[in-house]
């Protein structure tokens, strides 16, 4: 039997993910991070990136997140995110729209502006993880 975490992964506007896995891998500020079975109890900050769920049959399941934090205790991941999506629920049309918007707006800014800096790396986020070009889905 394999041993699980209980994972739950929640939005301010709702419980995006809630069951078993057999890891999480998740974007750390200072790099990414994986939990496994046993995991040292810790709290972690996430920034931009993708998070992978691998359930107990194998499948891996992506979200894309803009960042929160990470909690691990006692074999329960609970993951606070700013926004996550899973990957089979982004809108690519409305992400690349949001990419070119971000890039229209740090052409016309005289300085760097990070809130454009940063609206550009959310939607090419979420385009890399709706598009399935991060990670590689793994087979049991």
């Amino acid at each position: 039997m394999a041993r699980t975490l209980f994972v739950e992964i929640v939005a301010p506007d709702r419980r995006v993910f809630r069951g078993e896995a057999l890891s999480v891998r998740a974007p750390g500020v200072e790099g990414s991070f994986e939990v496994l079975y046993n995991h040292a109890p810790m709290v972690a900050a996430i920034t931009v990136g993708p998070i992978f769920v691998t359930t107990p049959s194998g499948e891996r399941i992506t979200f894309a997140t803009s960042g929160g934090f990470v909690e691990v205790l006692g074999n329960t991941v609970t993951i606070l995110a700013e926004t996550a999506e899973p990957a089979s629920e982004i809108d690519i049309e409305r992400a690349r729209a949001a990419e070119q918007r971000a890039l229209e707006r740090l052409q016309k800014a005289q300085t760097p502006e990070e809130r454009a800096e940063a609206a550009l790396e959310r939607a090419r986020n979420r385009l890399r993880v709706a598009m399935g070009q991060v990670g590689q889905r793994i087979h049991p």
